[in-house]
């Protein structure tokens, strides 16, 4: 099938959906005083905070956003910068670099994780549980088919 216009287009509503929630996840955020907290800070605090018990590397974080890594690298360096993560030598590759949360870090996840549960009410509030489901579904089956093509 073929778009008429672009604002009939997956990538287009995708996008304005990304936009939107954002724009939510900031002003949630905000409220409880993280207003120098990026929306891709939140979401790779969160990442490292699910994934305390192991280490995480930088490949990671590129991995598990789809995101360069030149952008990657230049995320760390703020985040570390605004003292938020730690990043260490590994004793066997000093190429590698271990991400660590500092205390900072674990304090802005714990509100952070408030304002992504808001957000994900909000979902559950607009879809029912198949809806929810099916969309998921579609969702990752295209972010595989797009990795993968």
């Amino acid at each position: 099938m073929v778009c008429n216009s672009i604002a009939e287009s997956i990538g287009h509503e995708i996008k304005a959906i990304d936009h939107l929630m954002q724009r939510k996840m900031i002003m949630i955020a905000s409220k409880s005083g993280l207003d120098k907290v990026t929306v891709m800070h939140g979401w790779i605090i969160g990442y490292l905070i699910m994934n305390k018990d192991r280490d995480i590397y930088q490949k990671d974080i590129e991995s598990e956003f789809a995101i360069s890594r030149s952008t990657v690298t230049n995320i760390l360096k703020l985040m570390e910068k605004k003292g938020y993560i730690t990043r260490a030598s590994v004793a066997s590759d000093a190429r590698l670099k271990k991400i660590t949360l500092t205390d900072k870090g674990v304090q802005t996840a714990v509100i952070l994780k408030k304002a992504v549960e808001e957000n994900e009410k909000n979902f559950d509030r607009l879809l029912e549980n198949d809806e929810k489901e099916t969309f998921l579904y579609l969702v990752k089956k295209l972010r595989y088919g797009l990795e993968n093509s």
